[in-house]
Formats: structure tokens, sequence, C-alpha cells
């Protein structure tokens, strides 16, 4: 049985005087391949009077354009969703043969689509090009490879919440041992893309589930525990 959320995301921007906004760019919305089904989406801009374009960027992901043709003290955007929290395995997927085991390399013609998830941000620097040199390269499974490093940044590097704006380099983020998700998503990324293997950084919410009270008889309900902003890697 599948459980539905709503989710409320309000951005506010509160001004001493009135100000001239310049056209505005909002990326709040699921992309359209998302896997989480969206049964429900709205988002409402303050002040009213305003224009809006949706369009499309170059990987698919909707972002609406806003126009202001009068100046303001309050800009907001209230966005409103309904997501289905089903359940599914993520490891259903299948390889094709030529990607079941790492090392390999993609073919001309999909490396090329690839490009622009291949590109390295810069050149390795000190503590980064060891950890991927450190990286056992030894034939194996894709899947395998792919969750020992996922197990290998969760043991040696520590979460926390950081308010700061940006992204760690890799280099940071192996040097303090720890780091937000971005930072940690981000060094996974670069570290793929180093090995060979097309990686892009991604985000979306994330959506925690903790049971209601312990019912005496039949199933316990459902709530949500916890709501945040999220980062992570995606790997083809």
């Amino acid at each position: 049985m599948s459980i539905r959320v709503a989710l409320n995301h309000v951005t506010r921007y509160r001004y001493d005087r009135l100000v001239a906004l310049g056209p505005q760019v909002v990326r709040l919305r699921p992309a359209p391949h998302c896997r989480t089904p969206i049964l429900g989406y709205s988002m409402r801009v303050e002040p009213a009077n305003h224009f809006v374009n949706w369009q499309q960027d170059a990987f698919a992901n909707y972002q609406a354009r806003l126009v202001f043709p009068e100046p303001t003290r309050e800009f907001q955007v209230t966005v409103d969703l309904v997501a289905e929290m089903s359940v599914y395995n993520p490891f259903d997927f299948f390889l094709e043969p030529e990607a079941e085991k790492f090392p390999f390399t993609y073919a001309s013609a999909l490396a090329a689509e690839l490009a622009p998830y291949l590109v390295r941000a810069a050149e390795p620097t000190p503590r980064f090009a060891a950890f991927v040199e450190s990286i056992d390269r030894t034939p194996c499974g894709t899947v395998d490879f792919l969750v020992a490093i996922n197990q290998r940044l969760a043991d040696e590097i520590g979460y926390l919440i950081r308010m700061e704006p940006g992204v760690q380099t890799p280099e940071e983020t192996l040097e303090k041992g720890s780091g937000s998700c971005r930072d940690t998503g981000w060094l996974l990324v670069e570290t793929l893309r180093h090995l060979g293997l097309a990686a892009r950084f991604v985000s979306g919410y994330l959506l925690q589930l903790a049971p209601d009270e312990k019912a005496l008889d039949g199933p316990s309900g459902t709530e949500v525990d916890f709501t945040d902003l999220h980062a992570w890697c995606e790997v083809y």
C-alpha cells in the first residue's frame, strides 16, 4: 500500500524599500523523469502582478521564468505538491552485458552523448588524487563496485548539516572528513568521473517517514517525521 504525502515549500524575500526585480528563474518543480509519482503540483507567486513562462532546460528540467513589471517590497514563491511514496526495489534494473563488469568503456556514440557528465571539474588535488588512486580497480561486478564506493564514503565522511552556501571541493571534504549531502554527493560525482563513469549532481527533497503511536490492534499509521532539501549523485 502506497503512502501519499503533501509538501509545502515557501521561499520568501522581504525588502526594506521598494525594489525592482529582474527576471527570476525558479527551479522548484520535480523533473518529469523522477521516479516518485507526483500526483499534484502547484506554484503560487507573490506579488500577484507578474508574468510566468514555463520552460525546460537542456536536461528536461522544468523552470519558471518570472517577470515583475512593478516594484515590490516582497517576493514569495509557494510550492505545494503531493507525492506517492511507493515502495520499490532500488536494484530492480538490468545492465547491458558490456557494462556488467567494471571497468568498462562506453560505446563511442553513447560516450558522445554522455560527454557533459564525464567532464572533470579540475585537475585532481593531492588528497583527492590519492583517494582516487586508492580505489581498487580489480575487475568486478559494476553494481558491487558502486556499492563499495558508497559504503566507503559513508564510513570515511561524517555527515553534518552545513548552512554555509556553496559546495566544498573534493579536497576540502576529504581533508575535513565531513560534509553535507551536497559535499559528499559532489565528491562522488568527481570520483566516478575520474574513474571513467558518467555521473551528475542532482537535488530534490528528502522525506523521512516515522510511525505514529503503535496501534493496539492492527497496523500503525505513519507521519512525515523529517523534510529537507537533499542532494545526491546519479551515475550512468
